[in-house]
């Protein structure tokens, strides 16, 4: 099976500074043991995961038109 790319696969520094610019006053993002990941700075919601930017990304958008519970 051939290797997935998208729009920031090739050059993961460059991918989290991209990320961190559209969603860094939102989520707290990172790449860990071979996954990248996200969680929301207010504390509420999943931690969310993708194996590419591409996937964490769309993780993100699907997570931030969710509604939030009140606490």
């Amino acid at each position: 099976m051939g290797e997935r790319r998208g729009a920031f696969n090739r050059n993961p520094d460059r991918a989290a500074e991209v990320l961190r610019l559209q969603w860094g006053n939102d989520y707290d993002i990172g790449f860990a043991d071979g996954a990248w990941h996200a969680s929301r700075l207010d504390g509420t919601g999943d931690l969310l995961t993708g194996q590419v930017p591409d996937e964490l990304a769309a993780a993100i958008r699907a997570d931030w038109g969710r509604p939030r519970s009140a606490r």
